[in-house]
């Protein structure tokens, strides 16, 4: 079973968070999660918020257990620029680019099988 979870227009560049999602793709979620919490930039911790919302949609949505949930895929892509000017000498401008991300996350999980007993016809 999938569990998507996503967050958009996070302020930071997608290359810098391409670099952190790189050392969490395809490990199991606790061990990603201890990864996340202990790695020291700043791109961890959107990536940290956003796992633990695909735990709680496993949890919650299709009484998934976090111990099995494993990250399939993430992605991470451009979201919109915000475009400013720094104004120098002789009437100039330098333009600044002040860029965002939008991180896709999809878990993959196994779904418990019910077994229900019948006793003439009858569930129990």
């Amino acid at each position: 079973m999938e569990v998507k979870a996503s967050s958009t227009h996070i302020h930071q560049s997608p290359r810098k968070m391409r670099l952190v999602a790189d050392q969490v793709r395809g490990l199991k979620s606790l061990e990603a999660e201890i990864v996340l919490k202990n790695l020291n930039k700043a791109a961890a911790g959107p990536l940290l918020k956003t796992l633990r919302q695909g735990l709680a949609n496993a949890e919650n949505n299709f009484q998934l257990r976090k111990e099995d949930l494993k990250i399939k895929r993430l992605e991470i892509g451009e979201g919109p620029r915000t475009k400013r000017f720094r104004f120098v000498a002789k009437g100039r401008v330098h333009p600044i680019v002040k860029r965002t991300c939008h991180i896709k996350m999809i878990l993959e999980g196994e779904a418990k099988k019910e077994i229900t007993k019948e006793k003439n016809g009858t569930k129990s």
